[in-house]
């Protein structure tokens, strides 16, 4: 079997954030999360995944501290997410926007996430420098610092 390369001592944070995540089956069974799956076949049945990928992505999002386990009656568990599975709905929110954006023609049909309280579409993501100002690519530098900096 092939080994994955491992970027948990990278010292870029886009790259122990993949690491941490793993691949798109973790991604969507995060998304599912947020939409309110907790059971292992709750997952199963949106995603179509077979159960043994499903349930090694499940180990390690636990073990990444992404979702945690919490018992229920009858002797079974529950997948919830933990305050650093909560940390990832902007993450989400963002590939959702992308994808809204770039993968569906004009007026093709989609899921679309609402505010619960107006009903409306979400506004798009936007990344501000601190003063406020709206940043693009162009606007921001890589900053490397060194293990005495941090």
């Amino acid at each position: 079997m092939v080994r994955r390369t491992r970027f948990d001592d990278s010292d870029c944070p886009v790259a122990r954030s993949v690491d941490a995540i793993g691949d798109w089956w973790s991604l969507l069974i995060v998304r599912d999360a947020f939409d309110g799956s907790r059971r292992f076949g709750e997952f199963q049945r949106s995603l179509g995944v077979a159960k043994n990928i499903l349930s090694a992505r499940l180990r390690t999002l636990v073990a990444g501290g992404v979702l945690e386990t919490v018992p229920v009656p009858g002797g079974h568990h529950e997948y919830v997410l933990t305050p650093k599975g909560r940390d990832l709905f902007p993450v989400i929110v963002a590939l959702r926007q992308w994808g809204e954006a770039h993968f569906f023609d004009p007026g093709e049909p989609h899921s679309e996430l609402t505010d619960l309280r107006h009903g409306r579409p979400l506004r798009p993501l936007e990344v501000r420098a601190a003063d406020g100002r709206l940043l693009t690519p162009g606007d921001t530098a890589v900053a490397k610092l060194d293990r005495a900096d941090a």
